[in-house]
């Protein structure tokens, strides 16, 4: 009796001593209509460390469960704002919520963005967006979006005096056009009034939440990028001409680089991560060595170790002069460099050393469109 005793507290002890469990997306379930609100403990991107308690003086508590890379997401931001604004001085206290495993997002699904999904990259967004509400963090154990149920980015969740859910669904119902039924906003009104929501409940539509079992696919799609064929392709004057001219409708990123520049080198896994985020829109990414010739098979080992798979090129002499006219007349010919080329021909940036990656992030996420409304 004692030995089972003493067994069953082992097992116990152990099971409590077993790290949290990232939530995965089968095991969710949304918050039914009259369902208490959940318990919050997340860090916020100013430093401190919320709790529901922390919001005990609002008649009204809106939950908005966005991110930072999501297009529909970046959409609403505005929306979120302006009902911040319309609200928060009239009861209503509003705490947004990023449930999303930064580790589980696949790099082609930045492509609207310049950054992730991490705590870092939320307070560069939430500081260059403006926002006046807490920005909180659930990336690590997702257990407050699993308690809530959040689906997608944006969520919402619009809770009572007493804390119990009278609205869990959309924002409104158009994510791009003016939209006809502002239901957040009806359902905050309702309650301010005393009334009854009318619609309590809608559909969501937005970027599923990457649950914490997605790591699984964003490790595949690195597996499978690393593994496409890398080629280098001989180019004469006239062909980089007509690369620089840029006759696509995509932007056109050219890095030129050599095998004889350690910085040039450095660099190539920052663009390689770059073509892999914004390739699936109007955007291509060309390298070009500037190495002669006959070191061809050193230049290809460089970019196969490093998973170039984009549109690689050699010139084909080893007169730097006529490389240089023929692609860009101002560039001066130190090593790296890298051009923006807009569709027609217009070099729009110029970087005459090593590039930052958030910087020519942040460019190319502009140029493209940050949202379906907006992009290129």
């Amino acid at each position: 009796m004692h030995c089972n005793l003493r067994w069953l507290v082992l097992l116990f002890a152990s099971v409590l001593a077993l790290p949290l469990q990232p939530a995965r997306a089968k095991e969710v379930t949304t918050l039914e209509i009259d369902a208490p609100a959940p318990e919050l403990d997340l860090p916020g991107v100013d430093g401190k460390t919320y709790h529901l308690k922390d919001f005990a003086d609002a008649n009204v508590l809106v939950v908005i469960f966005t991110c930072n890379h999501c297009p529909t997401a970046q959409a609403y931001e505005p929306r979120i704002i302006k009902l911040h604004a319309d609200y928060h001085d009239k009861g209503v206290a509003f705490v947004a919520i990023s449930p999303n495993d930064p580790l589980a997002v696949r790099l082609d699904e930045l492509g609207y963005t310049d950054v992730g999904d991490s705590f870092d990259d939320m307070k560069v967004h939430a500081k260059r967006r403006g926002f006046k509400f807490p920005y909180l963090y659930d990336g690590e154990t997702q257990r407050v979006s699993t308690d809530f149920g959040a689906l997608a980015t944006p969520h919402v969740f619009i809770f009572d005096r007493d804390r119990r859910l009278r609205y869990n669904g959309r924002i409104d119902d158009s994510e791009v056009k003016p939209p006809k039924s502002p239901d957040a906003r009806n359902a905050i009104e309702d309650l301010l009034a005393g009334r009854p929501v009318a619609v309590p409940k809608t559909r969501v539509f937005g970027c599923s939440t990457k649950w914490a079992d997605k790591r699984d696919s964003a490790k595949e799609s690195l597996e499978k990028w690393n593994a496409e064929p890398v080629e280098l392709e001989v180019i004469d004057a006239d062909a980089l001409r007509k690369l620089a001219a840029n006759d696509s409708e995509n932007y056109r990123l050219i890095n030129v680089w050599s095998t004889t520049c350690a910085p040039c080198i450095g660099e190539l896994p920052e663009f390689v991560t770059i073509n892999r985020m914004y390739r699936g829109r109007h955007f291509e990414m060309i390298t070009i060595t500037m190495d002669p010739p006959d070191r061809r098979d050193a230049a290809l080992k460089v970019l196969t170790k490093n998973h170039v798979s984009s549109k690689n090129y050699i010139f084909e002499s080893d007169d730097r002069d006529a490389l240089a006219e023929a692609l860009d007349p101002k560039w001066e010919g130190p090593a790296p460099y890298t051009i923006l080329i807009a569709p027609g021909g217009e070099i729009v940036r110029r970087w005459k050393d090593e590039i930052d990656p958030a910087t020519l992030k942040s460019e190319i996420s502009k140029r493209l469109g940050k949202t379906y409304a907006d992009q290129k």
